[in-house]
């Protein structure tokens, strides 16, 4: 399997068969992801896995907190704006529709919702963390790790769901990771194996066409030919969420 199939079989999966995966797979894709570009060589991860009877215990503890805590960053900005609004809208839908759950049937959206805290049932659950004194570019350090993490787990036929979900349980994953004092929870990821026969999984989020969101200047620029292959194989986002 090269990159690019690879970058294009991976999706967020929200529904994962029981089967356990080997920790020296899992150990070594986390080992690998570790190549991947700091600035300054930074290297701001810090890592945790969770698998069989620490996975169960965790879990349970999310599960007596259904509310969550106060979180330490907020996942969206607040009073979403134009084009992430329409965007978040038309991915919730997209979503719900291939469960049959209509817009509203807010406790069944909720009661999907709450199956981030059992990973999806996915058999290993991962937390990704860093120290809270570093600044946004060492954020984008550790998104691109996660990068790594996801693309791995396809070449080895694993699949993952990023779960910033986590940001709500600063207080019980650290508490029972042992986090040092001055690090933090940015994410959790589910991996696993997908459960094929799943609705949710056929879901394939939207992306806008190049030309929405890119730009190249250049002589005899392939501008065009990429705008006629940025769609190819995602829908478009067309919609507009109510106000």
């Amino acid at each position: 399997m090269d990159v690019s199939e690879a970058v294009a079989r991976r999706i967020s999966i929200r529904a994962f068969k029981p089967d356990p995966v080997a920790g020296e797979v899992v150990a070594d894709i986390l080992l690998r992801a570790a190549q991947a570009p700091s600035g300054g060589n930074l290297q701001p991860w810090r890592v945790y896995g969770l698998a069989g009877a620490p996975l169960a215990e965790f879990k349970a503890l999310a599960a007596a907190n259904p509310f969550g805590e106060e979180p330490e960053y907020e996942v969206y900005p607040p009073n979403l704006w134009e084009p992430f609004r329409t965007r978040r809208f038309q991915n919730g839908e997209d979503l719900y529709a291939t469960i049959g759950i209509p817009r509203e049937d807010k406790p069944a959206r909720l009661r999907q919702l709450a199956k981030n805290a059992d990973f999806f049932g996915a058999p290993v659950g991962l937390f990704f963390c860093l120290d809270r004194k570093l600044g946004p570019p060492q954020w984008a350090d550790l998104g691109m790790y996660m990068q790594n993490v996801m693309l791995l787990a396809v070449e080895r036929g694993l699949d993952t769901c990023p779960q910033e979900y986590w940001a709500r349980y600063p207080k019980t994953v650290g508490g029972f990771l042992g986090l040092p004092d001055d690090h933090m929870v940015f994410a959790g990821m589910a991996l696993g194996y997908r459960d094929p026969a799943h609705p949710i999984n056929s879901l394939r989020a939207r992306r806008d066409d190049f030309e929405l969101w890119g730009e190249l200047r250049a002589s005899n620029s392939p501008l065009r030919r990429l705008t006629a292959l940025s769609g190819r194989g995602f829908p478009s986002i067309t919609a507009r969420c109510p106000r």
